[in-house]
């Protein structure tokens, strides 16, 4: 007699069940068999990841524990990972700066519209010279690279801004530097890498280089797009000395760094004359130190939080170019 089919159907669980419990025992059974040489490179790798988690994170800790310091208090050393006297006056003297607002302003306009202008740029002329049928793809690239190595100084290179009429303006932050030769060498090896096969069969239906760009490799390249997005935008949030050149006197088009770069000056050279920064009835003063590890944490803050969204293409960025066919 045929067995009801709910008794066939528990007989079925039953026996799936006592497999995964045979499977289950077994690797329980593999994971206390481990060789000897696999208990040492975990122990080992786990000692140096720890060691490099610790490495990284302490000096940022410790920034962080300085920065909320009093400043004469930070003065005798031996804060390490929490502040001995807590002081909020650090982070109150950076954020009563007076040109804080503006400064703020322009530096998020200079890294946002300079990452956007300068990617696509770099973009379009690294997708040239990954073009096997261009002729002076070589030479181009080459003019580029020796960029890097020959630099005409700080002197030709200001009165060529003054001729060009680049100086008191905020187009001094953005037009040069528009093509940074590292990051088209690291567009163009990326693109260079992809298949040829792909632009080809564009072609072969009619597509222009302008829509092979944009429908095929823009897509394609996310990963290394986001990358040197990311190098654009942390050079240009940093860049204080363009501004203290080319810019002096103009408050409208200082930066944050530039300011918090004045801020510091000015607490220095009121500490070296021997006396600490601020009115003489305050309990709490400042120093160069204390500021300094407070304009730290300001300024490191916004790419900090942007850099976890960007991590992953970041990471694939970096790598991928390097795999050939």
């Amino acid at each position: 007699m045929k067995k009801p089919e709910l008794e066939v159907k528990n007989d079925m669980q039953n026996e799936e069940l006592e497999v995964d419990t045979r499977v289950f025992v077994r690797r329980k059974k593999g994971l206390k068999r481990l060789n000897p040489s696999d208990v040492i490179f975990v122990v080992i790798n786990t000692l140096i990841l720890s060691f490099a988690v610790a490495v990284t994170l302490y000096p940022i800790l410790n920034t962080l524990a300085v920065s909320f310091n009093d400043g004469l208090d930070a003065l005798r050393g031996g804060i390490y990972l929490l502040p001995r006297k807590l002081s909020f006056k650090n982070y109150e003297t950076v954020f009563n700066m007076n040109n804080l607002l503006t400064g703020a302003r322009n530096s998020v306009l200079r890294t946002v519209i300079a990452s956007v202008l300068h990617l696509s740029v770099t973009a379009l002329l690294a997708y040239v010279l990954s073009v096997k049928e261009f002729v002076f793809r070589k030479h181009v690239s080459l003019f580029y690279v020796l960029t890097m190595y020959v630099n005409a100084g700080l002197i030709p290179i200001f009165l060529l801004f003054r001729e060009l009429g680049l100086t008191n303006t905020f187009a001094v932050y953005i037009i040069p530097g528009m093509v940074a030769a590292f990051n088209l060498l690291v567009l163009r090896t990326y693109m260079s890498s992809l298949p040829d096969s792909l632009r080809e069969s564009a072609q072969i239906d009619g597509a222009n280089h302008l829509t092979i760009f944009w429908k095929i490799y823009a897509p394609i390249c996310k990963p290394v797009f986001a990358t040197i997005a990311l190098f654009i935008a942390v050079f240009h949030w940093s860049s204080w000395f363009d501004n203290m050149i080319y810019n002096p006197r103009n408050r409208e088009l200082t930066t944050l760094q530039y300011e918090l770069m004045k801020l510091l000056s000015s607490v220095t050279s009121q500490t070296s004359s021997g006396s600490a920064y601020g009115k003489s009835t305050q309990s709490v003063a400042i120093t160069p130190t204390s500021i300094r590890a407070a304009a730290t944490i300001v300024t490191s803050m916004p790419i900090v939080v942007l850099y976890p969204f960007l991590q992953r293409y970041f990471i694939t960025g970096l790598t991928i170019g390097g795999v050939k066919e």
